[in-house]
């Protein structure tokens, strides 16, 4: 791993917290990612999958958790099993964990070989009066192929007919929700070293230069300053670019005149930041481009206010589209008659701000979270709105990651130039 040895408490409290909501006399399994195919012998770059990373802190493929806190079994309450390495694994792929780096990584003491999985499991699930299984539950998921957890359900519902089964996702939900300050510190490293990738290239842009070369100096200051990579597909979009909103093509020319929509967020240690900040091609904002400028930072600064405990996502979203009416108004964008005639289930603001304000940060860049439950200390959360015009090939979105504190709330981002004229005096 390029990320520094993660504190091995963090892992620890994770999984206590996970045994203390189990039914009695429960057990529950996780698994690695699937090493996912490119093309021909290729394979994409793997990636831990988050519940597995977040209850033992291992990130390696073929890895498999078992938790069962009731177990008679003298030291079977927590089972890490691991791929077994080899000479010919070290010499084709490199290290592997030992049983001891994988003891002193996650803190679980009884370590053993993948390939004993098969015969300890009949064992336990026979002394088990339950068995939670973890599935991908995100509101956003949605994918034809067939995932590990997927797979490895199908056969234990299959092996173990008269099981009771359950699922281990809501408690997960409600455990990764709220941040801990181990987790709150690694997220605060993958801003660190976004801020770094976004101070290089307002130094570097001017025009004439390509999306594509943008992104390029972003990456190398993420990958020098320990990140895994990008904890999302960057968007680098210049000019009418800006308003498709998950522009990644990154393959235009950068012209005089122009805004560049940028939205990038290091990983590191599996933990994402999220990024947006939209900056002139040339270094100075036209009046047009300060006027929506300073209408979306208004919204960006209203918004951070109003995340606070006790709120409920849903009622928060509407309060947004609320304050961004009256800016869209002031742009000459929106009428008041307008206003007082819409359709209330299709607010008119949503012709020039199509998305949701804010949603969950952690292990993943859109992380779980649970929009019935309210708001609470240790969350966090994006602030993200934007104005995208496109009849003036204009699109500006500003966004920062926040912390959710007991009376307040934290912009994590901060340190990161977000007013005009920080914006300007830095690119000049």
């Amino acid at each position: 791993m390029k990320y520094h040895p993660i504190d091995v408490r963090l892992f620890i409290d994770n999984r206590k917290r996970f045994v203390d909501k189990m039914a009695p006399n429960s057990l529950a399994i996780f698994n690695s990612n699937d090493e996912m195919p490119r093309s021909a012998d290729g394979f994409h770059p793997f990636r831990q999958n988050s519940d597995i990373f977040y209850l033992s802190g291992i990130d390696q493929e073929q890895s498999i958790l078992l938790l069962y806190p009731d177990c008679p079994r003298n030291g079977y309450q927590e089972i890490l099993f691991l791929r077994k390495t080899s000479e010919h694994i070290a010499i084709w792929e490199g290290h592997k964990y030992t049983k001891e780096e994988a003891e002193q990584a996650s803190g679980i003491t009884k370590v053993l070989w993948v390939d004993s999985f098969e015969n300890i499991v009949p064992e336990l699930m026979n002394l088990a009066d339950h068995c939670y299984l973890n599935l991908n539950e995100h509101g956003r998921y949605g994918s034809a192929v067939p995932y590990k957890d997927l797979r490895f359900a199908h056969e234990m519902r299959e092996n173990f007919p008269l099981h009771n089964f359950k699922r281990a996702q809501p408690i997960l939900t409600d455990l990764r929700m709220i941040k801990s300050r181990y987790e709150i510190e690694m997220v605060e490293e993958a801003i660190n070293i976004t801020n770094k990738a976004f101070r290089r290239v307002c130094g570097f842009i001017k025009p004439g230069v390509m999306e594509y070369e943008i992104e390029a100096e972003i990456y190398h200051e993420f990958l020098r300053n320990r990140a895994t990579g990008p904890a999302y597909s960057s968007i680098i979009a210049s000019g009418a670019n800006a308003c498709v909103l998950h522009y990644v093509d990154n393959n235009q020319e950068c012209r005089d005149g122009d805004v560049i929509l940028m939205d990038f967020g290091a990983e590191y240690a599996n933990y994402a930041a999220d990024l947006t900040r939209s900056i002139p091609v040339n270094g100075r904002y036209n009046p047009r481009q300060k006027a929506v400028y300073n209408a979306v930072l208004k919204v960006v600064h209203a918004a951070t206010q109003m995340l606070r405990p006790g709120v409920f996502i849903d009622e928060y979203h509407k309060e947004v589209g609320k304050i961004m009416e009256a800016e869209l108004i002031t742009l000459g964008l929106l009428t008041k008659e307008q206003i007082a005639n819409q359709n209330p289930n299709v607010p008119a603001y949503k012709k020039y701000f199509m998305h949701g304000t804010s949603h969950y940060l952690g292990l993943d860049v859109h992380d779980v979270g649970n929009r019935f439950k309210p708001i609470a200390e240790g969350m966090i959360f994006t602030v993200e709105p934007g104005i995208y015009i496109q009849e003036e090939g204009l699109g500006i979105r500003i966004e920062n990651d926040v912390l959710v504190a007991e009376n307040s709330t934290v912009n994590l981002m901060s340190d990161i130039p977000i007013e005009i004229e920080e914006i300007e005096d830095l690119m000049n």
